[in-house]
């Protein structure tokens, strides 16, 4: 996994939200921008990313995923699931909209919710999917949901993911306030 670029998140500087993408305020209130890129060579490397991820997400988080057919949202999803440590193989929830994913005994206790946006009309049709489980119990993972999901919480973290030519995936993350921010500030 190579990383390609890294916006300013010292307290006290600001960076252009043009430049940087998603802005935020740290613990002291100051301007925060994060947005960090990844150059994902192989799907080994998308996998790799989301298992990373996967170590950092808590109960009740949103990432919400964006990106044309084959840019690696499922293989980003399933990594984050082994990272979890949930039970079950993660695949693409295209004709069952959502899948849930219970935490292994051995996993970090936080189920996985796996979303295909895709074919929603709103965000009100996720709550009619009686998924026999509290949303606030689990990390959330919307496939095709940039534009619908992030209201479903006041923070998410968005990752816009693309295919090259050359079977080379870049992963855009973005900070959808000041917690993702600090969590991309590590990452």
């Amino acid at each position: 996994m190579i990383d390609d670029a890294t916006a300013a998140d010292l307290p006290g500087r600001s960076v252009s939200p043009a430049r940087s993408g998603a802005e935020g305020r740290v613990a002291d209130g100051t301007a925060a921008a994060v947005e960090r890129r990844r150059t994902l060579p192989t799907p080994a490397d998308t996998h790799a990313l989301g298992q990373r991820l996967g170590g950092i997400v808590e109960a009740g988080d949103l990432v919400v995923l964006a990106g044309p057919l084959g840019a690696g949202k499922t293989a980003l999803t399933q990594g984050i699931g082994a990272g979890l440590g949930v039970l079950g193989r993660v695949t693409s929830p295209t004709f069952v909209i959502a899948r849930l994913h219970r935490p292994a005994p051995d996993g970090r206790g936080v189920a996985l919710v796996h979303v295909d946006a895709y074919r929603l009309g709103g965000f009100g049709e996720l709550e009619d999917l009686d998924l026999g489980l509290d949303l606030d119990q689990a990390v959330v993972v919307v496939e095709w949901g940039e534009g619908l999901a992030e209201t479903l919480t006041d923070e998410h973290l968005l990752i816009r993911m693309d295919r090259r030519p050359d079977d080379t995936r870049e992963a855009m993350l973005l900070a959808g306030g000041p917690t993702w921010a600090r969590r991309l500030a590590t990452l």
